[in-house]
């Protein structure tokens, strides 16, 4: 806690300066036993603590003037230590001014010279009586004792000091009164009221009767601050109506031995124009005006001077440039932040004043980001807009500060904003639809296709895993064919494939990224399975047991061309691995028939002649892929006598069944639908785009 007294500097030791007990809230007899203390926090000690009675004493006689000097105020800083519980309390006791000084000169006695032709109003300047007391106990006013010739006149300097004149109200005649003496009086406004005195001298000389005279006496300049040095300030107007050396001024400045002036090492003086110049640079930051005083001297015998006094005010110009205080940044900043969030807080500051001080923010437009004002000289800058990361990852913000003066100043702070990823974006596939070609019985592991997706975000956010979706179209799952790198995206076979069991498959692909919640995609992958010829011919007619041969009876008088039967084979395989070819194998003897060699039509080829008995002929039925498969059938052939049965009796052909019989028109026609399919789903896809 923090207590305050008051004590007038006056008072005598044990003088009672509070109640610390009461004011503390504690009782009287706990203070000893708490050990209460009493430091100063000057070192000196000035008061003591009464345990007994739990009142603050003064412990030594207190002069304000010696402790503050010139302060308005005057305070002493104390500090209460108690123990049991340990507490610190601090005590602020103001030393109240009394009336306790009177006035005092420089100097006791004051010597002045006048001429005896000097003209009523001539002024003779008094130094001023100094009294060390503040307030209405400082000096208020000067008395002259009364005279005949002189009177006094009390000016007022312009910060506040009372200046004593002697003025002259009645010609002069040193014949008769060679010298004056008088008193001068200073008092002071205090209760009761203090005086002080000091004698003054006024000789009266002869000549020189005319002292030099300021016009106007009290001016004022009004000067642009950092004007280079040496500028003229002013060329001070001063008039001597006597001639010759009486008539010559000299300039100086006056200053106090007590107080010199600072604007004499600002500011130079010609001691015989009277031009005041800069001889140092001005800085109205520092100190907007100056007071002035010069004195002019004449060269007469006895010298006679007058004084001058300038006020020098200074303009302030716009010669500092903002200064921009970034207080805090919010970085990274998320890219879904609401309008309106709060990304830094910025101050700033100008040194000059008026217009010159006045500093407003500016960035540049296109940024979704705007200044509000929070209070004078801060700002907030926040969001004005969505913030989408994949279009800017970050923002370099120049923040420019610039002041209403002529010409203005600015300056600028440019920081770096990142925006930091959430995952707003789902992963894209480079296309939603992907055709495969594998050949059929492919080991197992073989690779496929990989598939290929992109997702925007970055981080967790961009991490894509792949996965194989069951779209219920094959018997079988189809994750029971294939399977996928989750890393890559690339589908591999699970099992070999049959083409003639399953000639394409339609594999849904998912893609997932790893934020949360996790987004994803899907595509199909169209996998068509090439046919290998991997299946032999198949003789369907004529249908005989393996090892056994097939009998058939011709004329005897049969002639070449005539149709004897027709080999019938298929192939489960497509294309070119179906296309299937006729032939006789070569044997020892040369035979009177030959096949066709795509039809399978077996014919006789010459004559046959009576004697000849049955030929035994192997018809090969080979199919056109690589390796070439092949099947073979034995056909014993017989003439015999009137044989001449009807040739479509004679095959006796099994009617096929329609998916036999039409197997290869089924192949062509899912090739072309499967054609449709494909050329329809790129133009949805061209389309898209």
């Amino acid at each position: 806690a923090q207590l305050h007294y008051s004590v007038p500097e006056d008072r005598e030791p044990g003088f009672s300066v509070g109640d610390l007990a009461k004011d503390l809230g504690v009782e009287v007899r706990s203070l000893a036993a708490r050990n209460l203390r009493l430091v100063s926090e000057s070192g000196q000690r000035h008061f003591q603590v009464d345990l007994a009675a739990g009142v603050l004493l003064l412990d030594s006689r207190l002069d304000r003037e010696a402790l503050c000097g010139q302060s308005p105020t005057c305070s002493l800083h104390l500090q209460l230590v108690m123990e049991n519980p340990l507490q610190l309390h601090r005590v602020e006791v103001d030393v109240l001014d009394v009336n306790d000084n009177a006035p005092q000169f420089p100097k006791p006695e004051v010597v002045l010279e006048i001429t005896e032709v000097a003209n009523p109003g001539t002024r003779l300047p008094l130094e001023v009586a100094e009294d060390p007391d503040m307030g209405s106990n400082s000096i208020s006013t000067y008395e002259l004792s009364p005279s005949k010739h002189f009177a006094l006149s009390i000016n007022v300097r312009g910060d506040g000091v009372k200046m004593p004149e002697i003025v002259l109200e009645k010609a002069l005649d040193r014949e008769k009164v060679p010298v004056h003496h008088l008193t001068l009086t200073a008092l002071d406004g205090g209760i009761p009221v203090k005086s002080g005195t000091a004698r003054v001298t006024i000789h009266v000389l002869d000549a020189n009767d005319n002292p030099p005279v300021c016009d106007p006496p009290i001016s004022k300049v009004l000067l642009e601050e950092n004007v280079p040095v040496g500028t003229l300030v002013t060329k001070l107007n001063v008039t001597d109506l006597d001639e010759g050396p009486n008539g010559d001024v000299e300039y100086s400045f006056k200053t106090s031995n007590n107080a010199p002036g600072k604007f004499t090492k600002l500011f130079s003086l010609d001691a015989r124009t009277g031009e005041i110049r800069t001889k140092a640079p001005l800085d109205y930051e520092e100190s907007s005006a100056y007071e002035i005083a010069v004195r002019a001297r004449d060269k007469g015998s006895p010298a006679m001077e007058g004084h001058c006094h300038l006020r020098v005010e200074l303009i302030d110009i716009n010669d500092n440039s903002p200064e921009i205080v970034l207080t805090s940044v919010s970085s990274p900043v998320q890219e879904d932040a609401a309008p309106g969030t709060v990304i830094a807080l910025i101050g700033v500051k100008d040194s000059d004043s008026g217009d010159n001080g006045q500093v407003r923010l500016q960035i540049a437009k296109e940024l979704p980001f705007k200044l509000v004002s929070s209070f004078k000289e801060h700002f907030s800058l926040v969001t004005s807009g969505p913030l989408d990361r994949e279009k800017a990852s970050g923002y370099n913000i120049t923040v420019r500060a610039v002041d209403s003066g002529s010409p203005q100043r600015a300056t600028q702070k440019t920081f770096y904003l990142r925006i930091a990823d959430v995952n707003d974006n789902a992963p894209n596939f480079s296309s939603p639809f992907d055709t495969a070609h594998v050949q059929e019985n492919s080991l197992p592991g073989t690779s496929v296709f990989s598939v290929s997706a992109s997702d925007p975000d970055e981080g967790s956010n961009a991490k894509l895993s792949y996965s194989i979706l069951d779209n219920g179209m094959q018997d079988a799952p189809i994750s029971t064919y294939f399977r996928i790198d989750q890393d890559n995206g690339t589908i591999y076979t699970v099992r070999a494939l049959d083409y003639e069991q399953d000639k394409v498959f339609q594999v849904p692909v998912e893609v997932k990224d790893a934020g949360s919640p996790a987004l994803s995609s899907t595509a199909v992958v169209h996998v068509f399975v090439l046919d290998e010829n991997d299946n032999a011919p198949s003789i369907v007619y004529p249908s005989v047991p393996k090892g056994s041969a097939f009998h058939q009876a011709i004329p005897a008088l049969a002639e070449p061309g005539y149709l004897v039967t027709k080999i019938v084979a298929v192939d489960a395989d497509s294309g070119h691995n179906a296309w299937l070819s006729y032939q006789l194998q070569e044997s020892a003897e040369a035979l009177p028939f030959q096949v066709e060699r795509r039809s399978g039509e077996i014919r006789v080829a010459q004559a046959l002649r009576e004697s000849e008995d049955s030929h035994r002929l192997v018809v090969e039925v080979r199919d056109n892929g690589t390796p070439s498969l092949s099947a073979s059938v034995v056909i014993v052939i017989s003439p015999e006598e009137n044989s001449m049965q009807d040739f479509s009796k004679s095959l006796d052909l099994p009617q096929p069944s329609s998916e036999d019989t039409n197997l290869t028109l089924y192949l062509i026609i899912s090739l072309v639908s499967i054609s449709v399919v494909s050329c329809v789903m790129f133009g949805l896809v061209a389309a898209r785009c």
